[in-house]
C-alpha cells in the first residue's frame, strides 16, 4: 500500500501543535491576526469536567488547554503547558496524528514508541476515543488522537 492509498483509506491528518508557558491565548490571537484568520476553537483547563481525584489547581483554570487557528489552510493547534510540566523554549512543538480509525492510531502509537518514551498511554479522554503522547527514539514529541471527522469544527 502506498502512502497516498494509506491516507485515503484511513483519512489521517498530521497537524502542528505548539506549546506555550502561560501565554498561549496571546500567541493564538497573535497568529490569527498575523495570518488574517481566527481562532476556531478555544478551551481552558477550567473548562474540563471536574475530577475529584485530581482537583485542578487555581493557577491552571484560565490557561489554554486547547486552541485551533486556521493558518494558510492548515489547522495549527495551541496549548499552555500544565503547571509543573516541563517547558523548553524553542523545543515547544510536536506533531499530532489524527485519525477516525482507533486501530490505526494504536498501530502507529506502538510503532513510534519503539525505543522511545511513552508520556501518556493511549486511553479514552473526554475529547477522544483514544489519545496518547510519546517521544520517539529521535526525540520528536508526538500526540496521537482518534477523532471523528467533525473534530475542530
Amino acid at each position: 500500500m502506498t502512502n497516498l492509498q494509506f491516507e485515503r483509506v484511513f483519512r489521517m491528518s498530521l497537524e502542528i501543535y505548539l506549546n506555550f508557558n502561560g501565554n498561549c491565548r496571546e500567541a493564538a490571537e497573535f497568529y490569527a491576526q498575523a495570518f488574517h484568520s481566527e481562532i476556531t476553537h478555544l478551551a481552558t483547563f477550567g473548562d474540563m469536567p471536574p475530577n475529584p481525584d485530581h482537583p485542578l489547581p487555581e493557577e491552571a483554570k484560565s490557561l489554554i488547554m486547547h486552541a485551533r487557528v486556521s493558518i494558510l489552510g492548515k489547522t495549527v493547534m495551541f496549548s499552555d503547558v500544565f503547571p509543573g510540566m516541563p517547558f523548553h523554549l524553542g523545543n515547544n512543538i510536536n506533531l499530532t496524528a489524527l485519525s477516525p480509525d482507533e486501530a490505526q492510531i494504536r498501530t502507529i502509537f506502538d510503532n513510534l514508541s519503539q525505543d522511545g518514551t511513552i508520556k501518556m498511554e493511549l486511553a479514552p479522554t473526554f475529547w477522544s476515543k483514544s489519545y496518547g503522547q510519546l517521544t520517539d527514539k529521535f526525540g520528536i514529541e508526538w500526540q496521537l488522537s482518534c477523532e471523528d471527522e467533525t473534530a475542530g469544527s
